[in-house]
């Protein structure tokens, strides 16, 4: 069972500069997002459900920190500990690319955010699912049988969630998915403090009706390109 300490919220947020990394891995409820934010007090995992939207790479900006907290969770025979920054707003100036070196700095054996607000651990990893084969770029990419395993050759996107994730894509099951936010307009700012697996559904049928993501102003507009890093 992981534990995690109480967090500690300051009377008031902390504004800092920081280089926020973004990588996507693969796991048994689709891909996931993890966060590495270094910044001049300190470099920390981040795990909010705001970065599911952003593609991986690097992002500079300014972050503001709401708190600080130190986070253990097992993995495979053993524990990771880590200490994690939840965030209360950025403003993202630009982006970069992941070198293969950076995207391998990530561990692969991270756990999938949305199985820790369900309060499921995922089983040890078996050893012999350890040699994975890697399919060529372009080529289908199947997931591992094991969450926690990462199986997408860096540079291949990893697919959308499984159709079934959402109520429909028709204007009925979107207008179930979107709620308040239906019908979209020409741009749409999703409400990340939903629950996590409607969040992900929403952004996978926001790809397919045509909408990209603008991270500087953190909106989704249809047949829109990102801005320039």
């Amino acid at each position: 069972m992981a534990t995690t300490s109480a967090p500690e919220q300051s009377v008031s947020p902390i504004i800092v500069p920081g280089q926020l990394t973004l990588r996507t891995i693969r796991g048994k409820n689709g891909p996931f997002t993890v966060g590495r934010l270094v910044t001049p007090i300190g470099k920390f995992a981040v795990k909010d459900a705001e970065l599911e939207q952003y593609p991986e790479g690097k992002y500079d900006g300014e972050f503001i920190i709401r708190y600080i907290f130190p986070k253990s969770y097992p993995v495979g025979d053993g524990m990771r500990f880590e200490i994690r920054a939840n965030l209360d707003g950025m403003t993202l100036n630009g982006i970069d690319k992941l070198s293969r070196d950076e995207a391998r700095s990530f561990a692969t054996q991270d756990v999938d955010p949305l199985d820790e607000e369900l309060g499921t651990q995922p089983a040890a990893t078996p050893a012999k699912s350890a040699k994975a084969s890697t399919p060529a770029k372009h080529a289908p990419v199947q997931a591992s049988a094991d969450p926690l395993v990462d199986t997408t050759p860096f540079g291949v996107d990893a697919p959308t969630p499984a159709a079934a994730a959402a109520p429909g894509s028709t204007e009925d099951g979107d207008a179930a998915l979107f709620g308040l936010l239906w019908p979209l307009g020409e741009s749409v700012k999703l409400d990340s403090t939903i629950d996590r697996r409607a969040l992900r559904a929403q952004i996978a049928r926001l790809g397919e009706l045509g909408f990209a993501l603008d991270f500087k102003t953190q909106e989704w507009s249809r047949q829109a390109e990102l801005q320039p890093a």
